[in-house]
This record gives structure tokens, C-alpha cells and sequence, in this order.
């Protein structure tokens, strides 16, 4: 293990190529459908795919506009004019012996995406962004000495987003890689699943005691935040020890093994010109026209950084906010919600909907559908300490499930805050007596005693006492 003293005399830089897949309904070249998430393998293939003799690849109109989309969320825009190219190279997944790519006249050409670490602005150049088809996926059983080739993937529609090597450490790699999918996330450009490959990082790594770059590996295929940010961490270190003996770094394409927690050897790294990169004579070049940009320009949605701005202006932490985005239909919501009712309701939504019982990945999109009204009129009961947040929260639960009126469910299920200091008072007489040793803590100055007892109280009421005016009855009889 690197010691901090050994990893200060080097300096580390990242760059990261992102394949996005876009959410087309078909492929890139082909009228094959493009979700194979579910599909028994070679069944979304078509003879373009397989690269039989004589067939013609047809541009997918709709990867276009999604491109276009992408260049406006990367702080850009296409090229007027770009080409597609032959990059050639042999392997049982891709049939043809060459993948339709983009080289030297890409659809994107620059741009760049805003990321923080450590409370630190920080902007990340885009090289370029270009379509491509996908390979096929190969599959290596253990202990098998042959491989099994599916081609489904074949001709997927592929964003490829290039950045500079701009990135110094790994807690900067894994902000530009979330960032990055929630540009793309937010663009509608991609579903931008991780899970299943949506989205794929392949990382760059060299280390440098010079302002001379080292020589780099490219780690690829990984498809998390995590396996990003670990995969850097790994090669920062390996790549010092080798160096730190004096032995040389070899420039390679290497794999991620999740469960050792390292990386691999694949193969050398090839350079461009080992691709034999040719213009494809069967795609004629594409012109954009000013007229289609900016119509699409004209209807891009809000995205992150505005969002931000947005939810930062009502008063909400930092954290939320990030912990919002994450949640692309709660987000929208939210944005929804402050919209028709204002920046109170919406505090009070997104506190409901981040902590709620029920608030799942799998069940939080139930919320979505609540009428903004419906949460108006449930932040006002808060504010009008009709209801204590125990209340709202359960009434908040049940929205969704009935036609009902905030007021009307908190009526049905008895949850109206109790306010009559009277009756609150006997509660508190009780719970006093019942607990001596944390009011005589109480009395002694230990303030957070006084929690134990509003809780003891709240849970004597059944939730419906008015937690302020409990803490100032308990207050009271003891003579504070």
C-alpha cells in the first residue's frame, strides 16, 4: 500500500470515455428493436447486424435528435456538419470486422460539464462526443474452452462522450461520472440504467512526478459510481509501486473485478491508427441544419444545474438536494410542485417524500401522481399546527391510495394534533411520574432529557399531542 508521503511526490491525471446508449426504439442502422434487456440472445438481430454481404445500414433519424439533446446538457451544440467512419478490428462479437463510428468529424466536438468535490467548483472539458454502433456481448463460461456470442446488443445506438484528462483524483472522477448521468438522465437522452448497461465508463489512468503525462491504462466497462472511483484509487497505486521499483508501465486495456476489488490485465491498448479508420461509403455524411437546432434547443427541459439553483433558492440543505436528483420522477415532481403551490409546500414535500416509510425506488413513484393541491392543503394543516409532522407523514402515506382531502384522512384516522393544554397537561403529570429519573435529569440542566420526555409524551397521546407545547408544560411542572 502507497504511503500518503510516497502518493504526494505524483500526480495523478483522469480522463473518461462514457458509452450512453440511447433510447431509441430501434437500433442504430437497423429497424431491429434496441431493448434487449429481457430478450432470449440472436432474437433482435437482422441481417445488417450480422453483417451479411450486400446489406445496407439505414441512420436511425431519432439517434440523431437525441445526440442533438445530449450536445445542449453537455453546454454545447452538434456540428453543422459530421460523418460516420469504418473502425476496424476483429473479434467474434462483431461480425462485419468493423463497428460504424465517428473519427475525425464527430457530431460534438466540445462542451463540458460543472462538478464539485470538497465544496469546490470544478468544470470538465468535453473532447468530443460521437455515435457509433455497439458490438455484440461474448460470453466466457469457466472452465469451457469455447465462447458463446450474442448480437442482440449488435448495432445498439451508442453516444460516446470523451472528456479531457482534466481529473486529478478519484473522488473527482465518480462526481464527473454521476454528473454525467444526470445530464443524460435529465436530457431524456438515455434511460441511463446502470444496471444494465445504459451507461458504461471506461478510465484512463497515469501517474507523473512531471508535467509530462505517464503513460496510461484504460479500465473499462465499469458501470457504477463506486467501481469508478475504486478502479482510479487501484491504478493510482499500482501504477506508483511499479514505478516506485522502476519498472515500467505498460499502456494496456484492463478489466474491473468487482469482488477482488482490482484490476486486470486485458490486452495492449491499440491506437488509431491499428483502427484503419476509413470513411464508410454506405452513410452519407449528415448536415444539420440551424433551424433543427434550435428547435430542439427550444424544447430542452431543466436540468441539474438548474435544478440546483432552483431548490437551493427555498432553502434546502445540499444533501437533499443531491439525494432529489437522484430521484429523476421525485425530482420533477418536486419542481412540479413548486410551481403551483411555492417554496413552503415544497420543503415540506420533499421532506416527505425522501423519509417516508414507503419511499422505495420501487414504490416512491406512487407519490408523483398526488395532486400539488393535495400537498398544499396538507403543508397548511402542518403550519396551522393542525397536524405534528407524525400526522402529516401518515397522512402524506395514504394520499395516493384515496380521493379523499388531506383534512378528511387526518379526520378519519384521528390524527389531529391535540392542543388543549388541560388535557396535555394530565398527560404530562403522568409521564413525570413515571419516568423520575429523567426529569430530575431535567431539572439537574441535561437538556436532551427533555426529548425523552416530549417522546414519552408524544407516545401517551398516540402522536397527537403538540409536541411545543408538551415540552412547555414539562417545563412548567417542574418549575423551570
Amino acid at each position: 500500500m502507497i504511503d500518503a508521503k510516497t502518493r504526494a511526490k505524483y500526480t495523478a491525471t483522469i480522463g473518461i470515455e462514457c458509452h450512453v446508449q440511447l433510447k431509441t426504439k430501434t437500433k442504430l442502422f437497423s429497424a431491429v428493436g434496441n431493448d434487449a434487456r429481457e430478450a432470449p440472445p440472436n432474437t433482435l438481430v437482422s441481417h445488417i447486424d450480422f453483417g451479411l454481404p450486400g446489406a445496407l445500414p439505414v441512420l436511425n433519424k431519432e439517434a440523431i435528435h437525441l445526440a442533438t439533446r445530449a450536445a445542449f446538457a453537455l453546454g454545447t451544440k452538434p456540428q453543422h456538419f459530421s460523418k460516420f467512419d469504418r473502425k476496424h478490428y476483429f473479434y467474434p462479437d462483431l461480425p462485419k470486422g468493423y463497428q460504424i463510428s465517428q473519427y475525425d468529424e464527430p457530431i460534438i466536438a466540445d462542451g463540458s460539464v460543472q462538478i464539485e468535490t470538497d465544496g469546490k467548483p470544478m468544470t470538465i472539458g468535453i473532447t468530443r462526443a460521437h455515435l457509433e454502433e455497439d458490438a455484440g456481448k461474448s460470453t466466457h463460461h469457466a472452465g469451457q474452452d469455447y465462447s458463446l456470442v450474442d448480437l442482440n446488443r449488435a448495432g445498439t445506438p451508442l453516444l460516446e462522450i470523451v472528456s479531457e484528462p482534466d481529473m486529478h483524483s478519484s473522488a473527482e472522477a465518480k462526481a464527473y461520472a454521476r454528473e454525467l448521468y444526470l445530464l443524460m438522465r435529465y436530457a431524456d437522452v438515455s434511460d441511463a440504467n446502470l444496471y444494465y448497461g445504459n451507461m458504461r465508463f471506461d478510465v484512463n489512468v497515469s501517474v507523473s512526478q512531471t508535467a509530462e503525462l505517464g503513460t496510461r491504462s484504460e479500465t473499462k466497462n465499469l458501470n457504477s459510481f463506486r467501481a469508478v472511483e475504486k478502479a482510479v484509487d487501484y491504478e493510482i497505486n499500482r501504477q506508483i509501486e511499479l514505478l516506485e521499483k522502476d519498472d515500467r508501465i505498460v499502456q494496456e486495456t484492463r478489466g474491473w473485478d468487482d469482488a477482488k476489488q482490482k484490476t486486470f490485465s486485458q490486452r495492449s491498448k491499440e491506437n488509431a491508427d491499428d483502427y484503419r479508420y476509413m470513411p464508410d461509403p454506405d452513410i452519407p455524411p449528415m448536415v444539420i441544419e440551424p433551424d433543427y437546432i434550435s428547435k430542439i434547443e427550444k424544447e430542452m427541459p431543466v436540468m441539474p444545474p438548474e435544478i440546483r439553483k432552483k431548490f437551493a433558492a427555498i432553502h434546502l440543505s445540499n444533501e437533499t438536494v443531491e439525494d432529489i436528483l437522484d430521484r429523476y420522477e421525485i425530482a420533477l415532481y418536486l419542481l412540479k410542485v413548486l410551481d403551483n403551490t411555492g417554496p413552503r409546500s415544497t420543503r415540506r414535500a420533499a421532506f416527505w417524500l425522501i423519509h417516508s416509510e414507503s419511499a422505495d425506488n420501487e414504490k416512491e413513484n406512487i407519490f408523483v401522481k398526488i395532486d400539488p393541491q393535495s400537498i398544499k392543503l396538507l403543508s397548511e394543516l402542518v403550519h396551522e399546527k393542525k397536524l405534528n409532522s407524525y400526522g402529516a407523514r401518515k397522512v402524506f402515506e395514504e394520499l395516493p391510495h384515496t380521493e379523499e382531502k388531506p383534512d378528511e384522512i387526518a379526520k378519519r384516522l384521528n390524527l389531529f394534533q391535540v392542543s388543549d393544554e388541560g388535557e396535555i397537561a394530565k398527560i404530562v403529570e403522568q409521564v413525570l411520574a413515571d419516568n423520575k429519573k429523567a426529569a430530575e435529569d431535567v431539572k439537574n440542566g441535561e437538556t436532551k432529557a427533555i426529548g425523552f420526555l416530549v417522546g414519552q409524551v408524544m407516545k401517551a397521546s398516540k402522536g397527537k399531542a403538540n409536541p411545543s407545547l408538551a415540552q412547555d408544560l414539562i417545563k412548567k411542572q417542574l418549575g423551570l
